[in-house]
């Protein structure tokens, strides 16, 4: 019978402050990197013990080092990063732009959305490729399970451009499927009936522009929010335009978004395939659009899986009991 030999090792963090932040309230992070490599981490001064198997210390140093750096590098350090350098640390590349003529990104290990409010960071592999492509493409589509971040980053790059000067307006639209024909039994105006079918987007936007110039910007019509209804008709120009809960507009409803692109705008069209809440035999325009255009050039798909989830951790593991069980049935 073979025995499990433990070792201890050590790893010293010059900045006693960092450390403590490296550590969590009440050493939650420390706890969180223990219990997912089983591991036993204690503090010594400005050091940390590892005791365990080789492989798992190895992996726990990889892991605190990276949270130190960025500790280090001016930001914070909250239970969602531990889990990403759990879950994805090791596989941090330096991305940059491509050639030709492109937008302005940063570029480094770790790419950065500067918005008024705040800087935005992608954290898995996969949102980073999705951030790059955004940049990088006029039509790119993000599609993936919910808590991956598709919306949350388009707003975030959409918002960028707009402080740079690249486009003139944002555009954000979802279709408003569940209302269907109740829509007009909600009491006010036709604003009021959809407002509750776009407070995700509203939600984003409010974390990059401070209240008072998000409102002002909403009034002059230079950020709009609306259901996909309203895009037909129009050809935006000079815009940034997000289509939100694609996998809800049907065939004719994406054929008519995507037609709306017009010169010195770009497109991001996010959905998740499993949520689709079209009626049966609708097929979902989404679907289509993948399947049409997966060969177009310069036009971007990007793939998310329970993996890219940065939500709760719980989230990941109910997509994957759903993934799963789909796989069986």
């Amino acid at each position: 019978m073979s025995t499990v030999t433990l070792t201890e090792a050590l790893i010293e963090f010059p900045d006693n402050r960092l450390l403590i932040d490296l550590c969590g309230p009440y050493d939650g992070h420390l706890t969180a990197i223990e219990t997912a490599l089983d591991i036993q981490i204690v503090r010594r001064g400005n050091v940390l013990v590892l005791l365990g198997e080789e492989a798992a210390q190895s992996r726990a140093k990889e892991v605190l080092q990276a949270l130190y750096l960025r500790l280090e590098g001016g930001k914070d350090v909250g239970p969602a990063d531990v889990d990403r350098e759990l879950r994805m640390g090791g596989s941090e590349e330096d991305t940059g732009t491509r050639d030709g003529d492109q937008l302005e990104m940063p570029v480094g290990n770790r790419i950065e959305i500067k918005t008024r409010k705040k800087l935005v960071e992608p954290r898995t592999d996969a949102q980073k490729a999705y951030v790059q492509s955004l940049f990088d493409n006029e039509l790119a589509f993000g599609i993936g399970p919910a808590g991956t971040g598709k919306t949350y980053l388009a707003v975030a790059v959409g918002v960028s451009m707009f402080i740079q000067g690249h486009v003139d307006k944002i555009i954000l639209c979802r279709p408003a499927v569940e209302a269907g024909e109740r829509l007009g039994f909600l009491p006010g105006t036709q604003e009021e009936k959809v407002d509750p079918y776009m407070q995700p987007l509203y939600d984003a936007l409010n974390d990059f522009l401070p209240g008072k110039q998000l409102a002002k910007l909403k009034e002059e019509k230079t950020i709009e929010i609306a259901p996909l209804a309203f895009m037909r008709g129009r050809t935006l120009s000079n815009a940034y335009v997000v289509l939100d809960e694609a996998q809800n507009a049907t065939t004719m409803q994406m054929k008519m978004f995507l037609t709306r692109l017009g010169e010195g705008s770009r497109m991001v069209i996010t959905g998740d395939r499993t949520q689709i809440d079209l009626p049966r035999g609708v097929p979902s325009g989404l679907w289509d659009a993948e399947r049409l255009l997966k060969s177009v050039p310069k036009i971007s798909f990007n793939y998310f899986t329970s993996k890219d989830v940065v939500r709760h951790p719980l989230v990941a593991a109910i997509i994957e009991a759903y993934e799963a069980d789909t796989e069986a049935g």
